[in-house]
């Protein structure tokens, strides 16, 4: 039996971009969440607090999606300044087997959720497998050829 593995088209982009993000301590990491819902599409949650929803633009070009947002500062005298303003960007590379053309955005509670669609072509499927009747056939051409083999039905006498 064939073990067939579940298609992750991001699996190793991911692990590249956190293993760049880990050299970069400059570099202010994007949050995000990735899972599968169902054979239908791939989800990615990403988290931008403190983000306009207006500033959010996302943009597909060829197989690269691209996240851009922009937190501004907010004019204050500041006693502690943790986080991080201005603009913010994640790239994610997008397999062969998704849909760029179906791709779905809602922002709520400073999350960004994509909903990225399975193209139908990559979809798990069940093959039909269609018998055909040659059973029957071969054995209407056996029992004719029995009958001439033995003289039977030929219309010569013994």
């Amino acid at each position: 039996m064939v073990k067939m593995t579940a298609l992750d088209p991001f699996r190793e982009i991911e692990r590249l971009l956190g293993t760049a993000m880990r050299q970069a301590p400059s570099a202010v990491a994007i949050p995000m969440d990735l899972y599968r819902s169902g054979d239908d599409a791939f989800v990615a949650k990403i988290d931008l607090p403190g983000v306009d929803p207006g500033s959010i633009d996302i943009d597909v070009d060829d197989r690269t999606l691209t996240v851009r947002a922009e937190r501004r500062p907010e004019e204050a005298q500041w006693l502690v300044r943790e986080r991080p303003t201005g603009t913010f960007a994640r790239q994610l590379t997008l397999g062969r087997g998704l849909a760029t053309d179906r791709i779905e955005a809602s922002y709520a509670d400073g999350v960004l959720t994509l909903t990225i669609a399975v193209a139908e072509e990559s979809k798990p499927r069940k093959i039909q497998v269609s018998a055909s009747d040659r059973t029957a056939a071969i054995e209407q051409g056996s029992s004719s050829g029995e009958q001439q083999a033995t003289g039977e039905g030929s219309g010569q006498t013994q």
